[in-house]
């Protein structure tokens, strides 16, 4: 008898951080204080770059589409977590699973499609100033944006209904936080080998290739910044460039280290560590590293806060 196309379970069991059971009020806690953080910058860049017509340039437009997604990413994972730790239940159904599945896949890959945007446009900015108006066109700033928003819905709706068509039979615990694609493949008592070819493929074209254009381009604008003379700006350059180097490291790092990695290198701490960093802790840092660092949009933002108080009193 042939296995029906539709799933036998209602619900599968997240066991993320179950394995620490005396430490749930100080992961409630700690993941609640990163949350609010996020959410509180990644809008407060939002109304800046809106409010100011000054800030209305590409490198303010990406950074309000990657403000945006900051604000998704954690939202599809940590409000769920949080429920389930404050209810002491680790439950989510079948189409949450799927969904919370899908919006991670989207906003990862958005976020990644945006670091690469960025990238370039520093890139041009630095290395061709006197053509940067020319070649950051409103017209092309506009295309890379929605170009990147239009692979990353469609990309994980792909894997989205590949996995609707597996069968899970009764194994459904998930040694993750929130629905991975990675841990809920072995639960299906189905063929995943074509879904495991995507993920693969996935991995390859939309992680690897724009890793190895962000590394490109920032090897250029090293190359740029060593011909400066002035000591003064060598180091203004290289804070700033850093920085931004430094989060894009983090960022594929984490990656990497989960889908990148063997399979005997996996452990359900450290793939819920790795993906924390990814989804969470990035999402966080953002702001303060490629917003607070620009005078510009501190002024903006102080203005802003001034003025939102005196409106209160």
């Amino acid at each position: 008898m042939e296995k029906e196309n539709q799933t036998s379970l209602s619900e599968f069991l997240l066991l993320g951080f179950s394995s620490w059971p005396g430490h749930q009020g100080l992961l409630f806690a700690l993941f609640l204080c990163l949350y609010l953080t996020g959410l509180f910058g990644n809008l407060l860049i939002l109304l800046a770059i809106g409010s100011n017509n000054h800030l209305h340039t590409p490198m303010y437009f990406f950074l309000a589409n990657l403000s945006l997604v900051d604000l998704c990413l954690p939202s599809a994972t940590v409000p769920k977590m949080l429920l389930n730790i404050q209810t002491k239940s680790q439950s989510i159904s079948y189409p949450g699973c799927l969904a919370q599945m899908y919006f991670c896949m989207m906003f990862a890959n958005m976020d990644n499609f945006l670091l690469t945007v960025m990238a370039y446009d520093r890139f041009v900015a630095i290395c061709h100033p006197l053509h940067y108006t020319t070649i950051m066109t409103p017209c092309l700033c506009t295309s890379l944006v929605a170009f990147s928003w239009v692979i990353a819905t469609f990309n994980p709706l792909l894997h989205t209904l590949m996995m609707a068509r597996l069968h899970f039979c009764s194994e459904n615990i998930i040694h993750h936080f929130f629905c991975d694609i990675n841990s809920l493949l072995p639960l299906s008592c189905s063929d995943t080998s074509l879904n495991q070819l995507m993920v693969l493929s996935v991995v390859g074209l939309i992680f690897v290739v724009p890793s190895v254009c962000i590394l490109a381009s920032y090897g250029r604008i090293v190359s740029a910044v060593m011909k400066i003379t002035s000591m003064e700006g060598k180091l203004k350059a290289f804070s700033t460039c850093g920085s931004h180097l430094a989060l894009v490291i983090l960022f594929y790092g984490a990656i990497a280290g989960i889908y990148m990695s063997p399979s005997s290198n996996h452990s359900t701490e450290k793939d819920s560590a790795a993906s924390v960093i990814f989804m969470v802790v990035a999402p966080v840092l953002n702001p303060f590293i490629y917003s607070l660092r620009n005078n510009e949009l501190k002024g903006t933002l102080k203005k802003t806060l001034g003025q939102s108080k005196i409106c209160s009193k």
